[in-house]
């Protein structure tokens, strides 16, 4: 497992994280540019033009390397970073989380409610499911995964989970096959990395304003 909650893969490209000094995945990282203005930038999408350094998406290794000049050693120039690197990070995985599994309701890869989402793991249509981190225990356990790997998601809340279905909350949801399916988990796995655990805290009032 890496550090930004992903198995290895290790047929997909590589970088080295600045803080662990390890080798993964590029989907499990965090790249980051030199803006004009010295500042660093996260680069989610990893499309923006400049040499790219990479940071694994965890919380601690981001807050590490703007406390410890390490950004700077790797741009080889003074850098700065600002305030809060890592909520902003967070909030733009979280945004893009949302948006995807929005995305896949839309175009009937998505499901909520409880016995439709039931419907969809007895029928062997679901890939993966999402429950929400504020959800009834006792409700969850009801539940289970389809077999496989990375075939869960629990670090939305109810609110931001609902927010994907034009609705208040949100606790079921499920994913079927197809092509929304690996973008929702590989961001789902950073944000899982920048929250430290499967069930982080809500930054939904952040999305309702971006």
């Amino acid at each position: 497992m890496t550090r930004g909650g992903r198995e290895k893969d290790q047929d997909g490209p590589e970088r080295k994280c600045i803080v662990s000094g390890e080798s993964q995945p590029k989907a499990g990282l965090i790249r980051f540019v030199v803006g004009p203005d010295a500042m660093v930038v996260p680069d989610i999408l990893g499309r923006l033009p400049g040499r790219g350094i990479y940071v694994a998406a965890e919380r601690a290794a981001i807050d590490k390397a703007a406390a410890k000049g390490l950004f700077s050693r790797a741009a080889r120039q003074p850098v700065k970073a600002p305030e809060g690197l890592s909520d902003l990070i967070e909030a733009q995985l979280l945004r893009r989380v949302i948006d995807f599994v929005s995305m896949a309701r839309k175009a009937g890869e998505a499901v909520t409610g409880y016995e439709k989402v039931k419907e969809w793991l007895v029928k062997g249509q679901a890939s993966v499911l999402i429950q929400a981190s504020d959800g009834s225990e006792r409700g969850k356990t009801k539940l289970h995964p389809p077999e496989g790997e990375n075939s869960f998601i629990g670090c939305l809340s109810s609110g931001e989970l609902g927010l994907a279905f034009g609705r208040e909350r949100a606790i079921h949801a499920a994913l079927a096959a197809g092509g929304l399916e690996r973008r929702v988990v590989e961001e789902a796995a950073r944000l899982a990395g920048l929250r430290g655990h499967i069930g982080g805290p809500s930054a939904a009032e952040e999305t309702k304003t971006a």
